[in-house]
């Protein structure tokens, strides 16, 4: 499943980490940051508590917020901030957060927005993405 994971297998991970957390199973490394993610959104913990929604859809002109693609930001963000990819990144994050109080989801709110961006603009260009943009980008909520 990790190279290859179809839609429904790496949504289900949510489900199952989820499920797991509420009944006190031993999780991986990766689930503990899928229920860390959870836990910021407790908007999310009803649906990932029914595996009735495994297969909802979010289309945008519905104006429904995908959890899914929301989480992945989120966990997108926790590795590289992890494995400090792109170079400088940990840095910044550490900062934001002494800055926000160590207030961690909403420093991972404003980092993401950013992420989101040079994601979109990468596909929509058909690039990989500027990583110096990026970083620029984070870098400027310092000064803000």
């Amino acid at each position: 499943m990790i190279f290859n994971p179809t839609r429904l297998e790496l949504r289900k991970l949510y489900f199952d980490s989820w499920y797991k957390h509420l009944n006190k199973q031993l999780l991986t490394d990766l689930e503990i940051q899928i229920v860390r993610v959870i836990e910021y959104h407790p908007e999310y913990q009803n649906f990932l508590s029914n595996l009735y929604n495994l297969d909802k859809d979010f289309p945008p002109e519905l104006g429904e917020t995908n959890p899914f693609l929301h989480m992945s930001l989120h966990l997108a963000l926790i590795e590289q901030v992890i494995t400090n990819r792109p170079q400088g990144i940990s840095d910044i994050y550490h900062a934001l957060c002494k800055a926000h109080l160590n207030d961690e989801h909403t420093v991972h709110h404003k980092m993401m927005n950013y992420l989101a961006e040079s994601i979109w603009s990468a596909q929509k260009n058909s690039t990989v993405a500027d990583q110096e943009v990026y970083l620029s980008q984070l870098r400027n909520l310092l000064v803000k």
